[in-house]
Order: structure tokens, then sequence, then C-alpha cells
């Protein structure tokens, strides 16, 4: 993915994009989710993804609530719009936990929600329903 940070070459894993505007989470996953198998493509904001998704496609985006430039909500629901990206899974990860915060991403088409701090395992096992790791 262009705009986002290089991807670093596994054994032919899912592509996982990760967008937080919070360095620490975003390497937090990222170590997480190499270690399960997975590349790891990051981007500390929506703009940053959707530049890199005109040149590579991810298997599943995890994405933050609070960003610059457009939220985590605004942003799932114009991926959602768009026929070439709808399918990708969107899965939130935010510091907003509260029942509205996960009706909302819910309602924009996320398929999961998790809350931060993150559990690096449950969040393995969820993406790992949807997506294939390497092996």
């Amino acid at each position: 993915m262009s705009a986002l940070r290089e991807r670093r070459p596994t054994a032919g894993g899912s592509l996982i994009a990760v967008v937080d505007d919070d360095r620490e989470v975003r390497e937090y996953l990222e170590t997480v989710l190499r270690r399960a198998g997975y590349e790891v493509a990051l981007a500390s904001n929506g703009l940053r993804l959707v530049s890199a998704l005109q040149v590579d496609r991810p298997d599943l985006i995890l994405l933050d609530v609070n960003m610059s430039w457009i939220d985590g909500f605004e942003l799932c629901r114009a991926l959602k719009k768009n026929p070439e990206w709808a399918p990708i899974p969107v899965v939130f990860v935010s510091g907003r936990s509260a029942p509205a915060d996960i009706e909302a991403g819910m309602s924009c088409g996320a398929v999961d929600f998790f809350a931060k701090p993150i559990d690096g395992r449950a969040l393995v096992a969820r993406v790992r329903e949807l997506v294939q790791p390497a092996t």
C-alpha cells in the first residue's frame, strides 16, 4: 500500500491494514498481527488509507474511531458505499466503548468492535475467523 507505511514481506500472509492516529497502538497491533503470521500495513489516518486502497487491497481493516481528517465511522460508511471496497471486513479498535459507540460502529458496516486497551489474543482470534493467516 503505497501511502501506508511500507509492508515488510512475510511468508505470504493476508494483509491487514491498521488505521490509527496513535503510533503506539499501531506498533502494538503490528507486532501482534505479525507474530500471528499476517502482513501489516499501517496508516495514521483515513486519508492515507483511502489513497492506499487505490493501489493495494487489504484483506481486513482495523480502524480507530477518533482520527483527523475523517472519523472512523464516516470512513467505514464511505468504504461500504464503494462496491470495490465494501467486501473488506472492518473491525473497529477504539477507546470509545459506550454501547452507543459500538452500535454506531456496527450500523455503519463493521463486523466487530474492540475497546482499547486491546486484548491481542482475542483480536487475533477474531481476525483468524475473518481471514486466513500465513502458514
